[in-house]
């Protein structure tokens, strides 16, 4: 059984934790996590937690056709939101507090930071922050999707040193344990590659909207930013005894890089990427190997419309070298590109940088991390 050590966590509680049949909820399980999470704090552990189950805690309460639409998963998002808080707030003796979050704020620098420090203000006046996608204003284009990458959002943006995964399965399994007698859980992963990924397979619950697959992903999110990711069974009630020893009683990720800053987390991991700088080779070898900043002579050409301060990708030959945050707007960029940096106020005719991507806003990205992160 793997050990670890944490002060701050996120955990994330899955819907079939919250709703075990489906329809309503239930303090069934839930109150193993409650209890936990009291005890966590009376060692003066910060927790956030992230809860699934609105849409299945309002199921039978608003009518619905055979296929269910997104107006009325949004109606079922928006009455089950208020019984899940209601549901929490009972296990506690402490104040909860809602956060409700969709994808454009996590893209969006300023809003990213603000929720960051919310959570912290909370978590400084005693109060437990509890997450979830806002399912009742979110469109398909800008849902994260599910709530274990949501949950990995969370731990990055409040830097915490662990993410918590509670579902209703032990682990991380050699195979599929409910079809492969022979498959043994995999107590630790050191990397997680193609290989671990591949064994993520489907769905395994018919209550929530992710699977391993987004558990695993959600793991790898973390871990590139330095978080220890466990997932275990949060149905077991032995499972938080054990966490509460220091032990991991399902599978733990290790951390594979404990170097990177907020910032550079935000811009690599969670910013989208609103246009392409294309660079020549001298600001290649700049950028990648001297670790310059990227100045306006070292660039070809500019794909994409965007604004100052959005993340962009840096391309050379037709490769993503990295990705960062922009100093001038594309149109701006089409204006200066290939001139030497002292001319630029003079072309814009105003005081204006001198380096479209500053060094410490920018981000080199290997082919593994954006297949993942793009």
């Amino acid at each position: 059984m793997a050990e670890f050590t944490w002060q701050t966590a996120v955990i994330k509680i899955g819907s079939a934790l919250v709703s075990p049949d489906g329809t309503g909820c239930s303090i069934q399980y839930i109150q193993h996590v409650a209890r936990f999470i009291s005890e966590c704090r009376k060692h003066n552990k910060h927790v956030i937690l992230v809860s699934s189950g609105s849409v299945a805690a309002a199921r039978g309460s608003i009518k619905t056709g055979i296929k269910v639409s997104a107006s009325e998963k949004s109606a079922m998002a928006a009455l089950g939101q208020t019984k899940l808080m209601t549901l929490w707030s009972t296990l506690f003796d402490f104040p909860c507090a809602q956060l409700l979050l969709t994808v454009d704020d996590l893209n969006d620098r300023q809003r990213y930071v603000n929720i960051k420090n919310t959570i912290q203000e909370l978590l400084d006046n005693g109060v437990l922050p509890i997450v979830n996608e806002n399912d009742t204003v979110t469109v398909e284009r800008s849902k994260v999707g599910d709530n274990d990458n949501l949950a990995a959002h969370t731990a990055i943006a409040v830097q915490a040193d662990c993410l918590l995964i509670c579902t209703d399965v032990d682990g991380l399994y050699t195979g599929n344990p409910r079809t492969n007698p022979a498959a043994t859980l995999i107590p630790v992963v050191e990397h997680i590659n193609d290989e671990i990924m591949g064994l993520a397979g489907g769905a395994g619950s018919n209550v929530g909207t992710g699977g391993m697959i987004t558990k695993i992903q959600a793991a790898k999110r973390a871990t590139y930013s330095g978080i220890q990711t466990l997932l275990v069974r949060g149905n077991d009630p032995t499972t938080f005894d054990k966490l509460l020893t220091g032990d991991c009683p399902g599978t733990l990720f290790l951390p594979e890089d404990q170097g990177n800053r907020a910032k550079h987390e935000w811009i690599a991991h969670t910013s989208h990427p609103k246009g392409e700088i294309i660079i020549d080779h001298g600001a290649f070898i700049a950028m990648t190997e001297r670790g310059a900043s990227l100045l306006p002579a070292g660039i070809i050409e500019v794909k994409g419309t965007f604004a100052q301060e959005d993340a962009v990708l840096v391309m050379h030959e037709g490769t993503v070298i990295g990705k960062g945050i922009s100093e001038f707007s594309s149109a701006e960029i089409q204006q200066i590109a290939g001139v030497k940096s002292h001319l630029v106020s003079r072309i814009l005719a105003y005081d204006a940088s001198e380096v479209v991507i500053h060094r410490d806003n920018f981000v080199l990205i290997t082919p593994e991390k954006l297949t993942h992160f793009e």
